[in-house]
């Protein structure tokens, strides 16, 4: 870590250089994302939102890119053709790959879900690509396209039926930027499977509201659970970490716990990246939540350094233990994840 560039006081991330109480001193949206244009350069993915004023606009998540004719969005996944937005892969495929993971497996619900007491699997379904661009992201892998699976809704389908297999999380990446291939896959997997079939999702959460309240339709109907991750409640916060705002993110989660408040179906995570995500971010995420539902589960995950984070530690213990105390003061429900990186 380094000194902060503007107190020249507090602890900073190397590639940041701002602490984060200078972050959140400065005017909402005021945060340089020249590290993320730097670092997506080298990705081959668009460097700053699309924002053409002649170009296409894409509604798909949060960012509403607009790319001009012939672009590509944020993500790297959709593309301006003749004036209409459309996925660069085929009609039916998408960018991910699937894996069995034995039950109970590390998922992030897993210390609350019904499922996780089940035998058999659980098949991860990794979406390559992403609507944010996290600094410590722990997935990065996800950020080569070029070297991504292609695969088909009916390659998928296929191995969720197997007769083991318990339930389907998509995640990544995130879904957000091939949702509606997933909310077709999900759908044909419900309607072609005589057995339980939980549908689960770890996202961040940015995706258009319509189709996220659908995703939670499904989830709800099989049994399964919808997973926000909810990287810092600041604005300035997000932006530096994520290199995109959160707004979009805690609606659509006000707007879950709204339609599906009698049933254990949403959950929220928190990394605690070093000094950035701290007690004062964690207790605010909490706050939030509470005002919704007291009893939403939320876990709050031990990070280890990552991709282009590698400076910092491992959370510290005590950052853990305030950030446990201060969460605990409004919400019923709180584990802590990644224990055995302490």
């Amino acid at each position: 870590m380094v000194t902060c560039s503007f107190c020249e006081e507090k602890p900073a991330a190397k590639i940041i250089g701002v602490c984060p109480d200078c972050l959140r001193s400065l005017p909402e949206g005021e945060v340089s994302l020249s590290v993320h244009e730097a670092s997506r350069k080298k990705l081959r993915l668009p460097e700053t939102l699309p924002r053409n004023p002649y170009g296409a606009r894409c509604r798909l998540c949060a960012n509403e890119c607009r790319p001009g004719s012939g672009e590509m969005g944020y993500c790297g996944l959709r593309k301006n053709e003749a004036g209409r937005i459309k996925p660069v892969t085929p009609k039916t495929t998408a960018l991910l790959h699937v894996y069995l993971d034995p039950l109970p497996t590390n998922c992030c619900a897993a210390w609350f879900c019904e499922g996780s007491k089940e035998r058999g699997y659980n098949l991860a379904v990794f979406f390559y690509g992403c609507s944010f661009d996290c600094l410590f992201c722990q997935n990065h892998s996800h950020k080569r396209l070029e070297e991504a699976p292609l695969l088909t809704e009916e390659r998928v389908v296929a191995a969720a039926l197997h007769p083991e297999v318990r339930c389907v999380c998509f995640f990544g990446g995130s879904p957000e930027p091939q949702l509606p291939f997933a909310l077709r896959l999900s759908q044909k997997i419900l309607e072609r499977s005589d057995a339980k079939k939980r549908i689960c999702w770890e996202w961040n959460g940015s995706g258009h509201p319509g189709l996220v309240k659908k995703a939670a339709e499904l989830s709800a109907r099989s049994g399964g659970t919808v997973k926000f991750d909810l990287k810092a409640y600041h604005p300035n916060i997000s932006m530096a970490l994520c290199g995109v705002g959160n707004r979009r993110t805690l609606e659509n989660f006000s707007l879950l716990a709204g339609l599906f408040s009698q049933q254990d179906l949403l959950t929220a995570t928190t990394l605690l990246v070093p000094a950035y995500v701290d007690r004062q971010e964690v207790g605010q995420i909490a706050r939030f939540i509470s005002r919704l539902n007291k009893g939403i589960p939320y876990s709050l995950l031990v990070f280890h350094p990552d991709y282009l984070m590698t400076d910092l530690p491992v959370t510290p213990r005590r950052q853990v233990d305030e950030c446990s105390e201060e969460a605990s003061r409004y919400l019923s429900r709180i584990n802590i994840g990644n224990l055995h990186l302490l």
